[in-house]
């Protein structure tokens, strides 16, 4: 499948918030993401078009030389074409031109989908947050990856 990823954008908010109803069992509002694009210096956030329809997005928070995935997520219509990977390479690449040395992320112990991605990528778990998710009082994972090993600087 094509795509293409671009900075998101607020009109790009219809199609986030459909992907973020139909991922997760507490979906960030748009008023959250609407703060995280226009108020947030930390933040960056990308998006998948195919076909100038949303399909992925992701996002993180650089603060000196950590970057945090906040949220990666992608269509169910769309998911096993790699448009989680591609997001997920990108914001690596976004993180290392931006100064940053190591990302981190939370994932469910339950997600075996992309706990394999990113080990495939290079994450490392690392420890854990007891009870992390109030809507199942699910554990999160923390996971770690040294960006200097993983990611070259192409400019």
């Amino acid at each position: 499948m094509d795509y293409r990823l671009v900075p998101m954008q607020v009109e790009h908010l219809p199609g986030v918030l459909e992907i973020e109803r139909a991922s997760f069992a507490t979906p960030w509002s748009s008023q959250a993401f609407t703060y995280e694009l226009t108020q947030n210096n930390f933040a960056y956030y990308l998006v998948a078009l195919h076909q100038d329809r949303v399909v992925g997005y992701g996002g993180m928070w650089l603060v000196l030389d950590e970057a945090h995935i906040t949220n990666i997520a992608v269509h169910p219509q769309h998911r096993g074409h790699r448009v989680g990977e591609g997001l997920l390479m990108e914001l690596m690449r976004q993180a290392v031109l931006r100064g940053a040395a190591r990302m981190t992320l939370e994932v469910r112990p339950s997600n075996q989908a992309a706990r394999q991605l990113y080990k495939k990528l290079g994450f490392q778990e690392k420890g854990r947050r007891k009870k992390y998710y109030s809507d199942t009082n699910e554990d999160a994972i923390i996971m770690w990856l040294d960006l200097s090993i993983q990611v070259g600087d192409s400019s």
